[in-house]
């Protein structure tokens, strides 16, 4: 039987803590799986390291730097955070996670894993679930304050494709975004969009003038840009997809667009096979400080950060899936969560329905 094994998630944070030794109690990663997926969690951080696809061929859905937890903290930190001692995307993506509950057999598949975050005085519980015959994994997570103080949360799901599934010029990417702003960059960088410009998914203003539609990667270009979605506010749940036609292959994430309101795509095209994507989302719109969120306070009517209230929790929960499409499926249309199932529509009307009885 052929693997499909989707590629190492590496975390993307530069200058990390190097983890302690793996032992027997306390390993350097968790497998979990059913009759159609294998799922390997690294223990660092709770990350996601590989899936497997039993039946297909050798492709990967997610590579270079993967997804890891950026909590509580998305992007740089102001000054007087790194002074004491908090480091790029937070904590989260650096500590050992400690197993606290496993399910290894029956219909449901689970590990439950707890993290404990120093500097922010918080505990993430986080959970990870496989149904037997579905092509989906279901992730829940809840955050508890230690401190008796509200505070504004900085919470990013941090995924990025790479190659071998994103090939330039043959994958698109979609979501049910409305409108979105590129992000300002320092001087020399070599972004193409125009720095700070709104616009409607999927067509960014360039700075020479013009658009581009960001659903797809070009090929040959060389180009960093940051733009950053909302989500459509009449949906209940949102999604990103990420779809190769020419090897009828599809993977995508859904979650609640309530809990994660922004999408941010990180646009790192290298013009070559090192080209990579990120497609994450979000409590608020960029990466940027906890400070810099509050002070922008709101982005086209839309809050920029959530509250985490005093000695209180706060939960999410998203799903993300990875399956075969039929030959003619084009561009994605819509992906429901309805009736036990994740739907996933295409432009001329096939369906890809996926069991899905955990839900959301």
């Amino acid at each position: 039987m052929t693997k499909v094994f989707i590629a190492a998630w590496l975390c993307a944070v530069a200058l990390v803590a190097q983890p302690a030794p793996p032992t027997a109690a306390n390993p350097a990663s968790i497998v979990l799986a059913n009759d159609k997926l294998e799922l390997t969690i690294g223990t660092t951080g709770g990350r996601f390291s590989r899936l497997v696809l039993r039946e297909g061929e050798p492709l990967s859905a997610l590579a270079t730097m993967g997804h890891f937890l950026a909590l509580d903290g998305f992007g740089a930190p102001s000054g007087e955070e790194r002074a004491a001692g908090m480091s790029n995307h937070g904590e989260a993506g650096q500590i050992p996670a400690k197993a606290i509950a496993k399910q290894e057999s029956g219909p449901v598949r689970s590990v439950t894993l707890q993290l404990w975050l120093p500097l922010a005085q918080e505990t993430l519980t986080r959970t990870v679930e496989m149904a037997d015959g579905e092509n989906i994994v279901y992730v829940t997570s809840e955050l508890e304050s230690a401190i008796a103080v509200d505070r504004p949360v900085s919470w990013a799901e941090h995924a990025t494709l790479g190659p071998p599934f994103l090939e330039p010029g043959k994958i698109t990417i979609d979501m049910p975004a409305t409108r979105c702003r590129v992000r300002a960059e320092k001087a020399g960088s070599t972004g193409k969009l125009a720095y700070l410009k709104d616009f409607d998914w999927p067509m960014a203003p360039l700075t020479k003038g013009g658009f581009v539609n960001l659903l797809t990667v070009p090929a040959g270009e060389t180009s960093l840009d940051l733009a950053s979605c909302l989500m459509d506010p009449a949906r209940k749940y949102a999604y990103v997809t990420a779809l190769r036609t020419d090897k009828q292959l599809i993977f995508g994430y859904v979650f609640r667009r309530e809990e994660y309101p922004w999408l941010m795509n990180w646009m790192n095209y290298t013009g070559n096979a090192r080209a990579a994507r990120g497609i994450e989302f979000s409590t608020q719109p960029f990466d940027v400080s906890h400070r810099e969120t509050v002070d922008a306070h709101e982005m086209f009517g839309a809050p920029t950060y959530k509250w985490l209230p005093a000695k209180s929790k706060m939960r999410t929960r998203f799903l993300f899936f990875y399956c075969p499409v039929p030959a003619g499926f084009t561009a994605v249309a819509d992906v429901l969560v309805e009736d036990g199932q994740v739907k996933i529509k295409d432009q001329s009307g096939q369906i890809v329905a996926l069991n899905a009885r955990l839900q959301l």
